[in-house]
């Protein structure tokens, strides 16, 4: 009887190691287990088993994730059918995931590849094999999972005793290390923004004097290597700067703060003064939002994520309402959503309509009350809005509400072009600034209130030095620099746009009383 060769099977060697510790060895964890599926391979000729020279090796990449350089490279030669066989030295190195490994199978499958493990010997092909395959992968995913608690619990550890444990460095320090270092020049630049916030009182007009001095934001480093800049200064990232503990020697773990190991910038007296600060416009903020005639003020989001902030436009002495992306507010027209903005009046009656139809609500809310109360985030998309209700009311002392187990409500909506000529909505009463005046207005205080910093720090400094530099009249600087002790009531006025319309810099500056009360009173604010 003739002997009939074995069929040529072509085998792929595939390797991982989660870190890179040690990699830069002569004979590292890769070569080790190389070898070893080598050695296997061999073994197994009389079954025509052949190897493929070409490496597919993975190091420093963890396994919890299908997104690797060559475990994808290794699945193209899979769907190109250039594999009969995948090696590996234990079923973790191909995956930690009993999901992803479910997609492997599936896919090794359809291309009739075989999966084998040499030191758990088995194979794909047969179904004891994959029940194996199967109790391995579980015990896999627990411990990677047993992995992530232990991190998380040295991460929890380390912030309790005051140590940085990594992730983005907060303006004014460095890392050095594993330590955080203060920076001089950045820490000079917080303590400015500390001390420009309690002058302000508002800080859209801190954001606006920071833009008009120059000073750039700390970039981003990113996971990759690379930072990001940002454009310009932000109301909410100055709003977390200024929340944070880091800067008096404090770490702060879900909620409970540890002494820190770094050295503090900022005097403690100054932050708790802007703690002081910032509290109070917390309440200014939510009274005026009670009076503001938009319904979901910090409730409305694009399908990118921005919040969508109350604007509005004045056309023959009538105002007309509308959310606007904050991406497309700042300038990012290429971020913003599907939906960039809409008129208010079309938004809040479909939300309205929708939360009364849901049988769960009683009737008889007003309807800011049923919005406060029941609506925890609304996400405009192209054709619909989905709706989160929330299970509790929302309080003073409860500013995050659970999101209630009833499903999120879609709501089908078809929102009209907001500035379409000939567009008919509602308006509203006429008679504060628009958004362009606000601009220009907190604009020229920032620089007039820059000015006056100067002037108080280099006494051989003067309004015509200022006026030069500026390229401006002397007179015209003289003019505009009472503005620097405007109200600070006055200044939040016109960032959150309740000043009264025609409110312009001549106006203000003009006959500018020392007394605040007064400034209030003659300005109507």
């Amino acid at each position: 009887m003739k002997h009939m060769a074995p069929k040529r099977q072509r085998c792929a060697i595939y390797t991982r190691k989660s870190t890179e510790h040690n990699l830069d060895l002569a004979f590292n964890s890769l070569d080790a287990q190389r070898e070893a599926c080598e050695a296997y391979i061999k073994s197994q000729a009389h079954e025509g088993w052949t190897l493929i020279r070409d490496h597919f090796d993975d190091g420093g990449l963890s396994g919890a994730s299908l997104d690797r350089p060559a475990l994808q490279d290794l699945l193209n030669r899979v769907r190109a059918r250039q594999v009969d066989i995948i090696v590996v030295y234990k079923v973790d190195r191909l995956t930690r995931s009993l999901a992803d490994f479910a997609k492997l199978v599936e896919e090794f499958d359809e291309h009739d590849v075989s999966f084998v493990s040499v030191t758990q010997s088995f194979n794909t092909t047969s179904s004891m094999g994959r029940l194996t395959l199967n109790v391995l992968l579980s015990f896999a995913q627990f411990e990677r999972e047993v992995i992530g608690e232990r991190v998380r619990d040295k991460i929890a550890a380390s912030k309790r005793k005051g140590i940085w444990v990594g992730g983005p460095v907060p303006l004014g320090y460095r890392s050095r290390d594993k330590k955080l270092e203060v920076v001089p020049e950045e820490a000079g630049l917080v303590l400015k923004i500390f001390a420009d916030y309690l002058a302000l009182g508002s800080i859209g007009a801190l954001a606006a004097k920071l833009n008009a001095e120059g000073p750039k934001p700390k970039p981003r480093q990113l996971a990759n290597g690379k930072s990001v800049q940002a454009e310009c200064w932000r109301v909410g990232p100055l709003a977390h700067l200024l929340k944070n503990r880091f800067y008096i020697g404090e770490v702060v773990y879900r909620g409970e703060v540890h002494r820190g190991e770094h050295a503090p910038i900022l005097d403690r007296d100054l932050f708790e003064a802007v703690q002081a600060r910032l509290s109070d416009q917390s309440v200014v903020r939510k009274l005026a939002r009670r009076q503001s005639p938009h319904l979901l003020t910090g409730k409305l989001f694009d399908d990118r994520g921005n919040l969508m902030s109350p604007t509005h436009a004045n056309k023959a002495g009538a105002r007309y309402r509308y959310y606007t992306s904050q991406a497309l507010l700042q300038g990012r027209k290429t971020d913003a959503g599907s939906v960039a903005r809409v008129s208010a009046e079309e938004v809040e009656q479909a939300i309205l309509n929708a939360v009364r139809a849901d049988r769960a609500f009683e009737p008889g809310y007003a309807d800011r009350d049923l919005l406060d109360r029941h609506v925890g985030r609304a996400d405009l998309r192209r054709d619909c809005i989905a709706i989160s209700l929330t299970a509790t009311t929302p309080t003073e002392d409860d500013a995050e509400a659970e999101v209630d187990a009833r499903p999120t409500l879609i709501v089908p909506f078809a929102p009209m072009a907001p500035l379409r000529k000939g567009l008919r909505h509602t308006p509203d009463h006429a008679g504060s600034l628009n958004d362009a005046e606000r601009t220009s207005l907190l604009t020229t205080i920032a620089r007039s209130k820059s000015w006056i910093d100067e002037l108080l720090r280099d006494p051989l400094l003067d309004f015509a030095a200022i006026g030069h530099r500026e390229n401006l009249a002397e007179r015209h600087v003289r003019f505009l620099a009472p503005l620097a002790y405007l109200s600070p009531r006055i200044v939040e006025a016109i960032a959150e746009g309740r000043a009264p319309a025609g409110l312009a810099v001549r106006r203000i500056a003009r006959d500018l009383s020392v007394a605040w009360a007064e400034q209030e009173g003659a300005l109507r604010v």
